[in-house]
């Protein structure tokens, strides 16, 4: 059964959010503030709400607590509506990132599509339309041609393939695929990202986007 942890100190919300993660047959826990919420990481959490503005450990700390030991998406909810908080989240690791008021249904549309892309990180095999990233060979399938990529380079892209949408900052995918040992600086992940988008230039089933001021992400392209 999926295990989702739901983070509020508003009880209204945490009601709300249990009675339609329930009915979907997700199994919930709940905390009342970021401390509680730690406490049950232990747990084998699948996916996680946590509210931004929480008494004794923020929305943020928590996110940065479960990307720095965990592998499970993250929704931040949140009241403000501001670029500069959007920024802090994606900043700290979140996946996505809701403001309330929202709509329970909405929530739950993001929450599945999560899943599906976590899931589909856990594969050997990444699979972006007609574009296959083999993680056991280290060979990129695309346009019927085998491509043998540099091994920083493969590594980058299946980071990036494996969460779609999801938005990587160049400190993250420093640590994520350089390693915390790492000397150089951030300008190392551009030059390796203007590299596979020319490598894939004339690949239609994915890109790489630029998110200003934060880092990259990938998406799938519609076929």
């Amino acid at each position: 059964m999926i295990h989702i942890l739901v983070a509020d100190d508003d009880p209204h919300i945490r009601e709300l959010l249990r009675h339609t993660l329930q009915t979907e047959g997700y199994l919930v826990s709940e905390a009342a503030d970021g401390n509680e919420a730690a406490t049950l990481l232990s747990q084998q959490v699948h996916l996680a709400v946590v509210d931004v503005m929480m008494p004794n450990k923020d929305g943020y700390q928590l996110c940065e607590e479960i990307r720095s030991s965990y592998n499970f998406p993250v929704i931040l909810l949140t009241a403000k509506d501001q670029l500069s908080d959007k920024e802090k989240g994606y900043l700290v690791g979140t996946d996505d990132y809701v403001t309330k008021p929202f709509e329970p249904k909405e929530l739950l549309f993001r929450i599945k599509a999560l899943l599906r892309r976590y899931k589909m990180a856990s594969l050997d095999k990444i699979v972006l339309n007609g574009t296959t990233i083999d993680r056991r060979s280290y060979e990129v399938h695309s346009n019927g041609k085998i491509l043998l990529l540099p091994m920083k380079e493969f590594e980058l892209l299946a980071q990036l393939a494996s969460f779609p949408k999801r938005v990587f900052s160049r400190d993250e995918l420093i640590q994520l695929v350089w390693g915390a040992d790492f000397t150089g600086d951030d300008r190392t992940i551009d030059v390796h990202i203007k590299r596979l988008r020319e490598r894939f230039a004339s690949v239609e089933d994915f890109h790489i986007q630029t998110v200003r001021g934060i880092g990259y992400k990938l998406e799938a392209l519609k076929q």
